[in-house]
């Protein structure tokens, strides 16, 4: 059998989760998804701009979260459920009745949703669950989907996040402050490891008032008699003293001989020592309440807007998982969960229509885990060739951009006002020094499109500009970058060129831009280190 290797899947999940060699039946152990809320809001990636001020931002945006029935997916979803699944066709179509705009949006998400959520539920193993992340929007409808998919039987638990901070003002109405997550498995024998949190403070001082000489363990004297007085065999003297016990006599004798049984005097009823350290805590519930959302200042906080706390994706993990099972989330975004099965010695599949996802994430595991962790996974569905590259250009001209500004480790920037992609450099005066990126995909190339790069580049203050384009540039745009001036960098005390053209197929073959050594301007995840065991954030 060859080596596992975890997996970040780029391009459609539905595509991939069809695909039956990637995703073959009963192959998962776990899913989480965090897909759009359909809440109509748009999300926005924050950077910061290299050699800005400390207030300046860059945004991208992430992905529009609605959905219309404009989008031919939508209808093609529901005609695919009238030929398999005519129930949940009813359903959608009985949500989307009223006509209304929101109705028929909700009607057209759940179309989205069912298809996917059918090929998951194939995906996943008989001892699999699947958690499903939402908010009051859409869950009661969500949870009615998964009732027909899953069966009633399965559901498990409707949990409750509540986030720290309200959302939108409360002049109308309660503000919202939680989020719903819907758990279901795949069947009876769904796996399930029991999660505890740690005792009240106030409940051990009241409860495990004794301290053990010797090794400072705090402990509780508990009751040692039997609450059912009609147990013969169970009754017996011990240490002078005569009661209907809860263990028989030679266990208890052991447990005196361990030193685990106190008599305070002579003929007083004995008691079991239970060591604080030994108990579990208290069971957690499906309200939580003690997981706060990432915070701004947090070491895990990336800037992107729908990004969930590593603690909620562990807790997850943990509950419904062993070491070594496979955890698949097919909407990854920022890779929370890719994140959290890392650091849980999980193995991971991850899924985004996004290249800023696939991207982003990377970086974060990188950051996280160490360069070394870059072996143990695989990008699967990114361009590899011109071929490929000039139909992801064809297909979506803001996911080429986006791809193409990766390879030199650049970031986005939605209102680009003729750049694409930014980073930087730090200098001798430990200033960064900003890089522009601009991309052309298309095959109308001409030697205005430098001059216009070499009037940003002066106008944002930056030190250099780069230009990648799909096609071969013309020899009057390689004239003009060649003859543009040089940047001298006292740090390295060496020119590079102010102004640099390559091709994506040069990017790709390794012929790179002759540049300083860059700096990424996303928020760096904080590094995760082991700690015997287990592993916490730096």
């Amino acid at each position: 059998m060859s080596e596992w290797k975890n997996k970040l899947y780029y391009g459609d999940n539905l595509e991939w989760l069809r695909n039956l060699d990637v995703f073959p039946s009963e192959s998962v152990d776990l899913i989480y998804l965090d897909p759009p809320f359909n809440s109509k809001a748009n999300y926005n990636v924050i950077f910061t701009e290299p050699g800005g001020q400390k207030k300046s931002q860059a945004q991208v945006q992430a992905f529009d979260d609605s959905w219309h029935w404009e989008k031919e997916a939508a209808v093609s979803a529901l005609d695919e459920l009238t030929a398999s699944h005519p129930e949940i066709r009813d359903f959608i179509e009985w949500v989307g009745r009223r006509g209304d705009k929101k109705s028929t949006s909700t009607a057209a998400y759940l179309s989205m949703m069912a298809v996917r959520l059918l090929e998951l539920h194939r995906v996943l193993k008989p001892t699999g669950s699947l958690y499903l992340h939402c908010d009051p929007t859409a869950s009661h409808y969500l949870k009615a989907l998964l009732d027909s998919i899953f069966g009633a039987d399965n559901f498990r638990n409707e949990i409750i996040w509540r986030r720290t901070n309200a959302k939108g003002l409360a002049f109308t109405r309660f503000a919202s402050n939680h989020d719903v997550i819907l758990r279901y498995s795949k069947s009876e024998k769904s796996t399930w490891n029991p999660q505890y949190t740690e005792h009240n403070p106030e409940y051990i001082e009241n409860f495990y008032r004794f301290v053990e000489e010797g090794t400072g363990r705090k402990y509780q004297l508990a009751d040692l008699t039997n609450p059912n007085k009609n147990r013969p065999n169970l009754t017996y003297e011990f240490l002078g003293v005569t009661r209907v016990w809860r263990w028989p006599k030679e266990r208890m004798q052991e447990a005196h001989k361990a030193g685990l049984i106190v008599q305070n005097t002579p003929g007083s009823i004995p008691r079991l020592k239970r060591y604080l350290d030994e108990q579990e805590g208290n069971a957690i519930g499906d309200t939580w309440d003690d997981i706060l959302p990432v915070q701004s200042q947090a070491s895990e906080r990336l800037g992107y807007d729908t990004q969930k706390p590593l603690a909620l994706m562990e807790r997850i993990i943990q509950a419904s998982s062993n070491e070594g099972d496979v955890v698949l989330d097919p909407f990854c975004g920022c890779g929370t969960a890719v994140a959290a099965a890392q650091k849980l010695n999980r193995k991971w599949l991850g899924i985004d229509v996004t290249w800023l996802a696939i991207d982003l994430i990377e970086k974060r595991l990188e950051n996280a885990f160490g360069k070394a962790i870059k072996s143990t996974y695989i990008v699967k569905g990114q361009p590899v060739d011109e071929a490929s590259t000039a139909a992801l250009a064809r297909k979506n001209k803001k996911e080429f951009e986006v791809w193409a500004i990766s390879l030199v480790g650049a970031q986005s920037r939605e209102r680009d006002g003729g750049v694409d992609g930014i980073f930087g450099f730090t200098e001798h005066d430990r200033k960064q020094r900003k890089i522009l990126v601009q991309v052309k995909g298309g095959d109308m190339l001409n030697p205005g499109m430098v001059r216009d790069l070499i009037g940003t580049v002066k106008k944002e203050g930056a030190a250099i500009g780069l230009m990648i384009t799909l096609r071969k540039p013309t020899p009057g745009m390689m004239t003009d970058a060649a003859h543009s001036d040089k940047y001298h960098s006292e740090l390295w005390d060496k020119d590079y060129p102010s102004i640099q053209i390559r091709t994506v197929g040069e990017l790709l073959a390794g012929n790179g831009f002759n540049l300083p050594t860059t700096e990424n301007p996303m928020k760096k995840a904080g590094r995760v280190r082991k700690v015997g065991r287990t592993e916490r954030m730096l």
